[in-house]
């Protein structure tokens, strides 16, 4: 195995989709419908994908479940499409443990958040990352929306010396783009919706995406050259998504499409009626695949 290799190749890459993970009627991972999903994605021809991640709420899944999954997705696809999984964790042992044992099973690169909730000072939040990059390549995550804590720049710089270091997921805006491009740090947008500002000034090399789960292909075409900015029905589709903490939206309109079973864990439950149709109006002008319906309140099944 060639590290740097694999490093280089992730971030050529530069649309990665955290895909959503399906449950059945009775509240387990629908494995079914997890693999017609990643085949969406390798037919659209995406490159990439982060599983368990926010959006695949490996946040809900005891370890072993997480696991099972990535092993099913990795024994079934690992040599058609980079596999991240979500290995992160508050504390940095469990962290390191999960990491390992993701690597073992063949993931490409792990997923780090940086310690939510405990929250740490910048010493600690260096060695947390620098443990887990000892373990194999690693792509840095900030999302100080739901961890209470930015990763600071200087903890950043002096993680990208690691010899395992991929680039960072940043989700601070265009600007937290242009400060780590400035500082020399590979990143990727978190954001739907300013990847493309980020992209086009040479910012970030793409997006780590939740809206590709719908639309992969047409989120490919923004690295053809085609277009200098969203298009106005994407970018409706984005700020729909939006309207509600994610991945609520786009468990609700995966559903409506038919690609999931309208099934949730919680503490998600769908989006309302009114908001459902007013996805379905959005997607219908998309010209997608297929049939996109409301579906009534009592379609949906909200387990624990």
């Amino acid at each position: 195995m060639n590290i740097q290799n694999d490093i280089q190749n992730i971030r050529a890459i530069p649309l990665i989709t955290a895909i959503k993970t399906p449950y059945d009627v009775d509240g387990s991972i629908d494995y079914e419908a997890m693999e017609k999903l990643v085949v969406r994605q390798i037919e659209a021809n995406v490159k990439g994908i982060v599983v368990a991640g926010t959006t695949g709420e490996g946040h809900l899944m005891s370890w072993d479940e997480q696991f099972e999954l990535l092993n099913f997705i990795l024994k079934r696809f690992g040599d058609k499409i980079a596999i991240i999984g979500n290995t992160g964790s508050n504390s940095t042992r469990e962290a390191v443990a999960a990491t390992k044992q993701g690597f073992e099973l063949g993931m490409t690169a792990s997923l780090q958040v940086n310690p939510y909730y405990g929250l740490t000072n910048t010493e600690g939040m260096l060695a947390h990352f620098q443990e887990v990059l000892n373990v194999g390549p690693g792509i840095l995550y900030n999302v100080p929306a739901r961890t209470g804590q930015e990763i600071p720049l200087e903890v950043i710089k002096k993680a990208t010396k690691h010899e395992n270091f991929v680039g960072v997921k940043e989700c601070g805006g265009v600007s937290a783009l242009k400060s780590l491009h400035e500082s020399g740090v590979f990143c990727w947008s978190g954001n739907d919706n300013d990847f493309i500002d980020g992209y086009r000034k040479g910012y970030s090399s793409g997006v780590i995406s939740v809206a590709s789960n719908v639309i992969p292909e047409q989120f490919n075409g923004y690295f053809s050259g085609l277009h200098q900015s969203m298009l106005p029905e994407h970018e409706k589709l984005v700020q729909w998504m939006a309207q509600q903490p994610n991945p609520i939206a786009l468990n609700t309109l995966l559903a409506m499409l038919g690609l999931t079973k309208p099934v949730f864990r919680l503490p998600y439950t769908p989006m309302p009626i009114n908001l459902r149709q007013e996805g379905c109006d959005i997607v219908r002008k998309l010209n997608l695949k297929g049939e996109v319906e409301v579906l009534d309140d009592e379609n949906f099944s909200v387990l624990m």
